[in-house]
């Protein structure tokens, strides 16, 4: 397969650059996989297109400030973004991204604000390992307060944007609980308190997993054939709670709905045979592409994704190449907002 085959044009005017209001009132396509029939929605109409019975499963993690703006030995100016805490040093130390004009030699330090620094220990192929300090000891603390949210680049922003209060609250979801993503599970950024009430007077039931997002999810396809591109390992917990309800669900005859690519990356990774999914953390590198066989997920709601991407190639598999793309040229003439602060679609 060569990644060229699912490429899409799209105006830039329809990349969404700051979410709605209301996160409930976003638009929501249904796509209807047996004979790819199309439907325009709202978002708020989501339970009433699931049946009782059915689980949603929803991945909690919360986004990281991740992203640092600092000063070189030099002078100079430089861009970090967190990855993960690194477990070979015990999690003192993190691997990041580095942008600036020249990298920093290992050894160098680099200043940021209130007094925090970072001590440049290696580099690793892409990635780069930095030990953090502070005078008070607690330099996650000052990461917190000085780390702005990992937005991706298309959505734009100055550095003294004054959207980043907005941004902090509005690029996570509100049921997000454990730290360790540097990006949104953007699915989930549509539900509210209301949306999880109406699902379940539904008789949805909810489940949820963890998956810390990162290159795994984000980093773009760079090579001609889709069959050679690599997956970073993402950081993942699936409960027995969840676990078990995922089998009551199947005896109960009902659907599991993942919400977001992340759940169906996590859900496919801990298949059986048999349908059911083993509980436990660990980390997963799964790449999921057209020819996957799917034993876990019966219905997808997911945003619309970047062209050439891993996301798109997942959505691909679940829906068929075809259905997808007719599916986001329809999405075009519509004016439907695109990526992390955009609308949604279901696929069931």
């Amino acid at each position: 397969m060569r990644i060229d085959d699912y490429d899409y044009e799209l105006p830039g005017e329809l990349i969404a650059q700051a979410p709605l209001p209301d996160r409930d009132a976003s638009r929501l396509m249904l796509l209807e996989r047996e004979h790819g029939g199309l439907e325009h929605r709202r978002f708020a109409e989501l339970p009433r297109l699931l049946d009782p019975g059915d689980l949603l499963v929803l991945n909690d993690t919360r986004v990281l400030p991740a992203r640092l703006l600092g000063r070189k030995p030099g002078g100079g100016g430089i861009e970090v973004f967190l990855l993960e805490r690194d477990a070979a040093t015990a999690g003192e130390a993190w691997e990041c991204l580095l942008r600036a004009s020249r990298k920093p030699p290992r050894g160098s330090r680099i200043r940021f604000e209130e007094q925090l620094t970072a001590e440049v220990l290696e580099r690793r192929d892409d990635r780069w390992l930095m030990r953090f300090e502070h005078p008070a000891g607690d330099p996650a603390a000052a990461l917190r307060r000085i780390g702005r949210m990992p937005l991706p680049p298309y959505i734009r922003r100055r550095p003294d944007d004054a959207r980043d209060a907005e941004d902090r609250l509005r690029y996570q979801t509100v049921f997000g609980r454990a730290p360790g993503a540097v990006a949104a599970p953007t699915a989930g950024l549509h539900f509210t308190e209301r949306s999880f009430a109406a699902l379940r007077e539904r008789g949805v039931r909810l489940g949820f997993l963890t998956l810390h997002v990162g290159l795994g999810t984000f980093l773009p396809v760079r090579v001609e054939r889709v069959e050679d591109h690599v997956m970073h390992e993402e950081r993942f917990v699936l409960p027995a709670a969840t676990a078990e309800a995922l089998a009551e669900t199947r005896r109960g005859g009902g659907r599991v709905v993942a919400v977001g690519t992340t759940v169906v990356r996590t859900l496919e990774h801990q298949a059986r045979p048999d349908g059911t999914v083993e509980p436990g953390a660990g980390r997963s590198g799964l790449y999921i592409r057209p020819g996957h066989r799917f034993r876990v997920v019966d219905a997808l709601l997911t945003n619309f994704h970047l062209p050439r991407s891993t996301l798109l190639l997942l959505v691909s598999a679940f829906a068929g190449r075809e259905a997808v793309l007719a599916a986001y040229r329809e999405a075009v003439r519509e004016r439907y907002r695109f990526y992390s602060y955009g609308d949604a679609m279901l696929i069931r």
